[in-house]
């Protein structure tokens, strides 16, 4: 046996977590060094070592590390990720779950981790690792042992999501929904919707049985009809008409929300305090999910008031902010034209007594050439709601608000985080509501840092 066979084999039967950043390492973590865009983390060896890393595994060709017990050479990190965790797939026997979709694959990957660990032994994708290497490490990290595994599998290319499927080979398969993302790339949703279809091609993954879709749009029955033609075991439409599972009945009784879900023909009654709608769909794909595996549905129903709020995705925070109690509903890691249409709504139902509601909303990015059209859509959607204030920064909404002649709301545009801030500075009032929704790696989100750096309240 090779040196690195005997690597491969320890890091498979291991508990050890595997990490590519120093920052994530905690004790008897094993570190891989990989390359960057513009470093390798080469550079950071003795770093994780320092840490508390038990091995660091890196390339050989970097002969100027000292002799080193800790330190294990490979011919290559990332091809000795592929190999690795493609030999660990295969030897996991559990049930495997793949999520794609346009959005929120994160918070339903979540979800549906929160529940199932309540009763089983459960794996999950890291964060919103979904790309290649992040699912790599995410099987790397997978517990062998465990009932479930689930993987986030994401896109924004064509054949991006063939590629990953191979990888993972998900027998139960969820999609999120069909959205406006990534446009540059994809030009239409049609071809989004076609792009997202080979997570269940039998081509690609024969171990495909169950697929659970959104299906409100065209696009989405797209999807379904290219399903058909897999002859799946099973295919499960989650929506509003025309499907399996869907919303029966909303009332709102004194303190809640009573909905009666119907799910495959089994009525379903559930109490929530707030009516969100891309959280009551994650909960359907759940309540569908654990009635298909025969899992008892009051797991859920017991723990509804428990689920975390995921970062960035409409987290709250409360914050002290110079000397106010302030309020923040935390959207700011990524944005589509659908998504901050029902953050701009659900927001308008957002009721406190006494509090004045601002809105902060940053570009949507990857449109391609109909951005600024999609901007000028969400300027129109928060004239049909009361604000106090309304700030907008990226040249997107830019351009977008010089095409309106009048508007209700008063709006403010800010070109950068810190002069966000100091608008905020000057502006701010006790028990404000703020709502920041934006795509990611802009001005607003790089501001909603600043602003949780503030001390909590």
């Amino acid at each position: 046996m090779t040196l690195n066979e005997k690597i491969q084999k320890y890091l498979i039967n291991s508990s050890d977590k595997i990490k590519i950043n120093t920052k994530d390492i905690k004790k008897n973590d094993v570190f891989i060094a990989l390359q960057g865009t513009n470093i390798h983390g080469n550079e950071f060896i003795y770093e994780a070592l320092n840490v508390g890393a038990k091995y660091v595994i890196t390339d050989k060709k970097f002969s100027q590390i000292s002799f080193n017990k800790q330190i294990l050479l490979v011919e290559n990190t990332f091809i000795f990720i592929e190999e690795l965790s493609i030999k660990k797939r295969s030897l996991y026997h559990g049930e495997v779950i793949g999520i794609t979709g346009s959005a929120g694959k994160t918070s339903l990957k979540e979800n549906l981790k929160f529940f199932l660990d309540k009763k089983f032994i459960v794996s999950a994708s890291i964060k919103s690792y979904n790309n290649k290497l992040g699912v790599m490490i995410s099987i790397l990290n997978m517990n062998i042992n465990s009932h479930f595994a689930i993987f986030e599998i994401g896109t924004n290319n064509f054949f991006e999501i063939r590629d990953l499927t191979k990888l993972v080979q998900p027998s139960q398969i969820f999609i999120s929904n069909i959205l406006s993302t990534h446009l540059e790339k994809f030009k239409t949703k049609n071809n989004i919707a076609k792009e997202k279809s080979d997570i269940f091609c039998k081509k690609y993954n024969p171990l495909a049985k169950t697929l659970y879709l959104q299906k409100n749009t065209k696009e989405e029955e797209i999807l379904e009809n290219l399903a058909k033609q897999q002859k799946l075991n099973k295919i499960i439409s989650i929506g509003k008409n025309k499907v399996d599972c869907f919303i029966d009945n909303i009332k709102y009784i004194q303190t809640h929300y009573q909905l009666n879900i119907k799910i495959l023909k089994k009525n379903i009654r559930i109490n929530l305090d707030r009516y969100e709608e891309h959280k009551v769909t994650n909960l359907i794909f759940v309540l569908t999910f654990f009635i298909v595996n025969k899992i008892s549905t009051e797991i859920i129903i017991k723990n509804l008031r428990k689920i975390p709020l995921i970062e960035g995705r409409g987290s709250i925070h409360n914050i002290l902010f110079n000397g106010l109690n302030i309020k923040l509903i935390d959207h700011s890691y990524n944005a589509n034209p659908e998504t901050m249409l029902q953050s701009i709504k659900n927001f308008s139902l957002f009721n406190k007594s006494g509090s004045k509601k601002i809105l902060i909303l940053g570009n949507m990015n990857e449109l391609g050439l109909k951005s600024v059209n999609f901007h000028f859509r969400i300027i129109k959607e928060v004239e049909r709601h009361a604000f106090d204030k309304v700030i907008l920064s990226g040249n997107f909404f830019k351009k977008a608000l010089s095409m309106f002649k009048e508007l209700k709301n008063k709006y403010v545009y800010r070109d950068s985080s810190q002069s966000i801030m100091s608008y905020l500075n000057k502006n701010v009032h006790k028990n404000a509501i703020i709502m920041a929704k934006c795509s990611n790696k802009t001005e607003v989100n790089k501001f909603i840092k600043l602003l949780k750096n503030h001390k909590k309240g």
